[in-house]
């Protein structure tokens, strides 16, 4: 049995029970408040007690985390105020990883995996475009076609738009403002950079529930650059969690949590997410509870999250929100009623008056029941708070399990190649044809060789695509495509 994890300070001291830590949470505030320094208490403690986790980390300044702390003025004030005599520094296993793969090992995934539901948010797609994306999908699953990165995809899109009479009477109606506007989106998504996050070798999520030495591995995702393309960010986010509840096997109740995974800039996850979006969201986050998987949400005041969510956050920490207009009083008013009531003091009241580093809080006791409400110091954290230098962290990357693995990007045969040679010309003199259907090696974008097939394979049925994804991603996905919740392709074994 692993001890509480202790997180503020107070009348008594706080600590978040790890069998309840699985019951998800909620670190809200205004910026400056402290918010960061909590995020950084709880990942600490979580990695301790040996439970990896997952963050973002915007705005470049957690790095820190795999290094000890120490010589802080302001951490050694805060050690002496509460009284920490047996306050000890220490640094944490640390998984450097980036969508650009330049602050971390490359993160992607592929086309089919992701699916047409969240790339149609990615792509900013409205409900009929969205629609025809899935018919590109389908036609694309019926006939064999993988789809491993931008390439494959677009190249799909062609075929189906040049072959839309035919489709039109099997899986309906596709119009070329359809699939000109997921064209364009797709042009766009390659000007952000986000294309490199589609391909392979692709993500296993059995690579982040790790520990190192009694200690849960701290997957820190370099999100600073992505945060320029908001929607991307999130839906990234959103993807990861989906893949986490796809492949975990069921868990039921823990002492501890198999993984916790922190969601920074929730509101984001919310921001234009049509209803059925937000329906599977929610059933996401109901669920994942049952595979040993917590998920805490970080923004700026609980009304940023849905109500049918916000009910499911039993662990709370609230920063200070100040109220100088209608829609901030509001806000507060709504932080004060998600809390149990605590009769010493006026949460409403409280909430404007915190300091930095001080916060109302409310965990989960043995019985899963809401604490009173009691307002409290944060501890102070016990690794560095300055960012990592980039030679710092390329020796931690040296040293990675990761390292080798995802590196170097793949590019074997897949859509984009079968379709290119289909619409070969279809007389060719006798020695075109042999040279053309000989057994060919692909070649990774740097050279090396591939996991390539025969360039001449027939079309596959749903059974060999679905073997096919399952060889790409090295997992058993059965006889055919079957997608999750989000679209993403599920049924997999851990």
């Amino acid at each position: 049995m692993s001890d509480p994890v202790l997180i503020a300070k107070g009348a008594t001291d706080i600590c978040i029970l790890p069998e309840m830590m699985s019951r998800h949470g909620l670190i809200a505030g205004a910026t400056g408040t402290g918010k960061t320094v909590t995020l950084r208490i709880l990942v600490e403690g979580l990695s301790r007690i040996g439970v990896p986790v997952f963050l973002a980390d915007i705005k470049g300044d957690l790095s820190g985390i795999a290094l000890p702390g120490g010589g802080n003025p302001k951490i050694d004030e805060r050690i002496q105020k509460l009284g920490m005599t047996d306050f000890s520094y220490g640094g944490y296993p640390v998984i450097f990883r980036d969508l650009f793969g330049e602050a971390g090992h490359p993160v992607r995934t592929t086309i089919s995996e992701m699916g047409p539901l969240l790339l149609s948010r990615i792509l900013d797609l409205n409900e009929t475009q969205a629609g025809v994306l899935s018919i590109v999908f389908k036609v694309a699953d019926d006939n064999g076609l993988l789809l491993l990165d931008i390439k494959d995809l677009r190249a799909m899109v062609v075929h189906v738009a040049e072959n839309a009479g035919a489709i039109k009477v099997k899986y309906g109606n596709v119009t070329t403002a359809s699939t000109g506007a997921i064209l364009r989106g797709l042009l766009a998504l390659e000007e952000q950079g986000a294309d490199r996050f589609f391909g392979e070798p692709a993500l296993e999520v059995t690579d982040m529930i790790r520990m190192v030495e009694g200690k849960g591995v701290v997957n820190l995702f370099a999100a600073d650059r992505l945060m320029q393309s908001p929607k991307v960010y999130s839906t990234f986010l959103l993807w990861l969690l989906s893949e986490l509840y796809e492949n975990l096997p069921e868990a039921g109740d823990l002492e501890k949590p198999k993984f916790v995974f922190f969601f920074d800039e929730a509101h984001l996850l919310f921001n234009d997410a049509p209803k059925a979006l937000e329906e599977k969201i929610v059933q996401i986050v109901r669920l994942i509870r049952s595979k040993g998987v917590g998920v805490y949400f970080i923004t700026q005041s609980p009304s940023d999250i849905p109500e049918d969510i916000l009910g499911q956050l039993g662990n709370k920490v609230q920063h200070a929100l100040r109220a100088t207009t209608p829609n901030e009083e509001k806000a507060v008013k709504t932080a004060a009623r998600s809390f149990r009531q605590n009769p010493a003091f006026d949460t409403q009241k409280a909430i404007s008056e915190l300091g930095i580093g001080e916060a109302l809080v409310s965990v989960l006791d043995g019985q899963g029941t809401p604490t009173p409400v009691e307002r409290a110091f944060i501890i102070p954290p016990t690794s560095r708070l300055q960012p990592l230098s980039g030679d710092e962290r390329k020796e931690i990357m040296k040293s990675s399990p990761d390292a080798g693995k995802y590196d170097t990007a793949i590019d074997r045969e897949s859509a984009y190649e079968k379709l290119a040679l289909r619409a070969e010309p279809e007389k060719e003199s006798e020695p075109e044809k042999k040279k053309r259907t000989a057994p060919t090696t692909g070649r990774t974008k740097t050279g090396a060789p591939s996991r390539s097939g025969r360039a001449d394979q027939p079309m596959e049925i749903a059974g060999d695509i679905a073997k096919s994804v399952a060889r790409s991603v090295g997992t058993q996905v059965g006889r055919s495509l079957v997608r999750g919740l989000l679209g993403s392709l599920g049924g997999k074994r851990w």
